[in-house]
């Protein structure tokens, strides 16, 4: 589980927009840059390089 007080402040690096938090799937998921950064050991890994492109389903969610 992410804290949520951290949730709260972090936003994407590349749009500085809001993001949300899929526990299932351990990442921190950004619709407007249409990328999901991965949270390791409770950290999240706030780089582009490291984050996932959505798919355009997951992209309409």
């Amino acid at each position: 589980m992410l804290d949520k007080k951290l949730l709260e402040i972090l936003v994407c690096p590349v749009t500085k927009a809001p993001l949300e938090y899929d526990e299932a799937a351990q990442e921190l998921v950004c619709k407007a840059s249409g990328l999901a950064y991965p949270v390791r050991d409770g950290i999240p890994v706030m780089l582009e390089n490291e984050a996932r492109v959505l798919s355009p389903d997951e992209k309409l969610d």
